[in-house]
C-alpha cells in the first residue's frame, strides 16, 4: 500500500511517498481501504514539532492522520457489530498517537469508528470527524441547553463552522465572530448576531454570554473572553490551556473555563452521523487535494484562513 511517510518533523518538504506492507488487525480491530482522510491543523502542528514526537511511539514509520473514511475489508476475530463491505468513517487514536490515518489502509479500533450514512460521500463524511468531536464533546461536557448565548470565535473555520450548527441545533443564540470575507457563509450557518473581529472587539458589543468558545491560541484572547462571560457561565478554549493569571479571573466570576482535550469515540461519532443523516449537520469542504498533494494541502492549512474543511480524497 502506499502510505505519506514523514522522515523527520519540520517542514513539509520531509514528507515522501512510501510502499509498505497492510496493516495487521488485532481482535478488536478492522482494516479500512480509504476513500477520504482528513486534514487538521492539529496534523501540521504534529509535523513541525519535534517536542511531540513520542505520539509517533517510536515506530519506523512516522505517519500522521486521525480522520478516515472508507470500506472494511478485514476485521478481528471479536468484531461483530461491523461486516465487510460496510462503509464507515471516525477519528482513530486521538490524542493518544499520531493515527496513522495517511495510508491506502488503515487498521481501526473498532469502539472508534461508525456506519457512514448512505446519504453523504466518504468525503463529507471524513470533513465530520475530529473538526466536529472537538465541539460536540465539550458541549455536552458543559451542558449546553436552548436559550443560551454562545460566543463563538473562529466561527467560519473548520471546528467553527460545526461549533455554530451543534449551537443551533442544541437551541442557543449564537453570536458568531470572524473575518468580514466569511460573513455571508457564517450566516447561512444560522447565526444570531455576526461581529468582524477586524473592526470591532467583541468584548465592547456583547455581555452576560453563557458560553464562550474560544478557538484562538492566544492567552490574551482567554483574558478578552472571559471579560464578556457572565458569572457562572463557561469558557471553553479549543487551544490554550488556561494560565494560572486567567484561572484566577476566572474564579472570581466562577466561570468554568477549561481547555478541551478531545477523545476518539465511536459513540460521538453515532450521533455526529445521525446528524449528517437527517441534515441536521452539513459539512462544508474548501478544498480537496489527491493522496500525493498532502504537503499542499498542509501549505494550505498553515495559512490560518480555510473556510470549514480540507480533505484528501483517493
Amino acid at each position: 500500500m502506499k502510505a505519506m511517510v514523514l522522515k523527520e518533523q519540520g517542514g513539509v518538504e520531509n514528507f515522501y511517498l512510501e510502499e509498505l506492507p497492510l496493516p495487521s488487525v488485532n481482535k478488536n480491530e478492522i482494516l479500512i481501504r480509504s476513500r477520504a482522510i482528513g486534514i487538521n491543523p492539529a496534523d501540521a502542528i504534529v509535523r513541525a514539532n519535534k517536542r511531540l514526537d513520542s505520539l509517533f511511539l517510536n515506530e519506523k514509520y512516522k505517519i500522521l492522520g486521525w480522520d478516515i473514511s472508507g470500506i472494511i475489508v478485514a476485521k478481528g476475530s471479536e468484531v461483530n457489530e461491523f461486516n465487510i463491505g460496510d462503509e464507515i468513517f471516525g477519528t482513530i487514536h486521538h490524542p493518544d498517537s499520531s493515527g496513522k490515518a495517511y495510508a491506502e489502509y488503515v487498521a481501526a479500533p473498532k469502539d472508534q469508528i461508525t456506519i457512514k450514512p448512505a446519504n453523504i460521500t466518504h468525503q463529507q463524511a471524513v470533513a465530520s470527524t475530529l473538526a466536529a468531536l472537538t465541539i460536540l464533546q465539550p458541549f455536552r461536557k458543559v451542558g449546553i441547553k436552548s436559550g443560551d448565548k454562545v460566543l463563538i470565535t473562529a466561527a467560519g473555520d473548520g471546528v467553527g463552522h460545526f461549533a455554530v450548527q451543534l449551537a443551533k441545533y442544541f437551541g442557543a443564540y449564537v453570536i458568531a465572530v470572524a473575518s468580514e470575507n466569511k460573513k455571508e457563509f457564517v450566516m447561512g450557518l444560522g447565526v444570531d448576531q455576526f461581529i468582524d473581529y477586524r473592526k470591532e472587539r467583541f468584548e465592547d458589543i456583547v455581555q452576560n454570554i453563557d458560553i464562550v468558545v474560544d478557538a484562538v491560541r492566544s492567552d490574551q484572547h482567554i483574558s478578552r473572553s472571559l471579560k464578556v462571560i457572565k458569572p457562572g457561565g463557561k469558557l471553553i478554549s479549543l487551544w490554550s490551556h488556561i494560565t494560572t493569571e486567567n484561572a484566577m479571573k476566572a474564579q472570581e466570576k466562577q466561570i468554568n473555563a477549561f481547555y478541551n482535550a478531545v477523545r476518539s469515540s465511536g459513540n460521538d461519532m453515532r450521533f455526529i452521523a445521525e446528524l449528517l443523516e437527517t441534515g441536521k449537520l452539513r459539512p462544508y469542504i474548501s478544498k480537496e487535494y489527491t493522496f500525493e498533494e498532502i504537503p499542499l494541502a498542509h501549505k494550505e492549512i498553515e495559512k490560518n484562513s480555510t473556510k470549514g474543511k480540507i480533505i484528501i480524497s483517493l
